[in-house]
């Protein structure tokens, strides 16, 4: 804890902040790290899935890290309203973000991982773990799927529009 004059200073967050506990990841996170809400609170099949991966993916030098794992409604809404202001319409934004009610991420059964070449890995090897990438324009983001396992990954989306779980 930092004073300075006599005073302790803290860092004051807007009242909208929408940190960690809502499902923010910090940079560097790996799918062990326990501390971090947005994993822990992932679905446990897929976290023990992601771990078992991940432990396979050091072996040939390459480490798992979670850029985004389970989120709060409040967050997924967030990052709607972000990808509404970006891409200019809700049609466009529903390429990249569901809504809360529909989100994946928000149930705790969707991981987005990174950087690209640990994606790449987990895309060549990840279902003999049951993971696979869903949609064809997020090459990061993966679900469990366990019959993976034994027949491989469905075929891709082309992007979360066209997943008839996330329709309204």
């Amino acid at each position: 804890m930092a004073k300075a004059f006599g005073y302790r200073l803290v860092r004051i967050e807007p009242r909208d902040a929408l940190g960690e506990a809502h499902g923010a990841i910090p940079k560097g996170t790996t799918v062990f790290d326990d501390r971090v809400p947005g994993v822990v609170n992932l679905d446990p099949g897929l976290l023990a899935a992601l771990r078992e991966a991940a432990t396979a993916a050091a072996d040939d030098g390459v480490e798992l890290f979670v850029n985004s794992g389970r989120r709060s409604p409040e967050y997924q809404d967030r990052l709607r309203r972000n990808a509404v202001a970006k891409y200019g319409s809700e049609e466009e934004a529903a390429r990249w973000v569901a809504t809360p009610e529909r989100s994946i991420h928000v149930a705790g059964g969707a991981a987005d991982i990174g950087p690209p070449a640990s994606a790449a890995w987990l895309s060549e090897h990840g279902a003999a773990y049951g993971l696979c990438q869903i949609y064809r324009n997020e090459p990061w983001h993966y679900e469990l799927r366990p019959e993976a396992i034994e027949h491989g990954c469905p075929p891709m989306l082309p992007d979360p529009s066209h997943d008839p779980r996330l329709r309204h």
